[in-house]
């Protein structure tokens, strides 16, 4: 090996540890902004569906007799008008 070669192995050597830090910080990194990713996207989707759902879910109608209360308040209007 040339002087050159044994140099930069025994640089990159002493700083080997540095190195894999910073890939481990990387592949760590890596992984968070995926996750992060994925879960953005799985949290649209079920946002979405959910939406579409509520958007196309019939209407409910309900039907009551209100002739009673309009009996009642006639009453009250013959009342305040003696």
């Amino acid at each position: 090996m040339s002087q050159a070669k044994v140099d930069r192995y025994k640089q990159e050597k002493a700083n080997r540890k540095k190195i894999m830090a910073r890939e481990k910080a990387g592949r760590i990194a890596g992984t968070i902004a995926a996750w992060v990713i994925l879960i953005g996207i799985v949290g649209w989707a079920g946002f979405t569906g959910y939406r579409y759902i509520q958007e196309n879910k019939p209407a409910q109608t309900f039907y009551c007799d209100t002739a009673p209360i309009d009996e009642y308040l006639q009453q009250l209007a013959a009342v305040d008008a003696e």
